[in-house]
């Protein structure tokens, strides 16, 4: 009768600690589906708050490549400005050498000028003599 009283206190104490097991389970349970019901409610939030932040940097990139594009050709005349302006330099450095280059051989010719005609002046004259 011991036997079977040790048993049963046995088998009472085993199902008293799985019924507080079990109900330490279920209040777990019932905490983790909480959670999981507000990080679902957050998810949502956050879902339709990044879709208006995309909405909104889509229209702002729209608007962003509209003004480049209405820009552009400001930075293009800008550039082909540059160029004139380059090619506008190296026609007058080119035009100041030859000027340069053409004076020195034009002291040059208008002193063989004079020295021909000098010399066939003086040769015309002898000859009408």
């Amino acid at each position: 009768m011991t036997a079977g009283i040790i048993a049963a206190l046995a088998f009472l104490l085993l199902v008293i600690f799985i019924g507080v097991f079990l109900l330490k389970l279920v209040s777990t349970l019932n905490e983790v589906n909480q959670s999981l019901k507000s990080i679902t409610n957050d998810i949502d939030v956050l879902s339709s708050q990044t879709e208006k932040v995309l909405a909104s940097s889509n229209s702002m990139l729209k608007d962003l490549n509209d003004k480049v594009n209405t820009i552009d050709p400001v930075f293009q005349a800008a550039a082909d400005l540059g160029v004139s302006v380059s090619e506008l330099n190296d026609s007058t450095k080119n035009l100041t050498s030859r000027v340069k280059n053409g004076g020195k051989m034009g002291i040059g010719a208008k002193v063989l000028s004079f020295v021909g005609k000098s010399a066939f002046g003086n040769k015309k004259k002898k000859s009408k003599k």
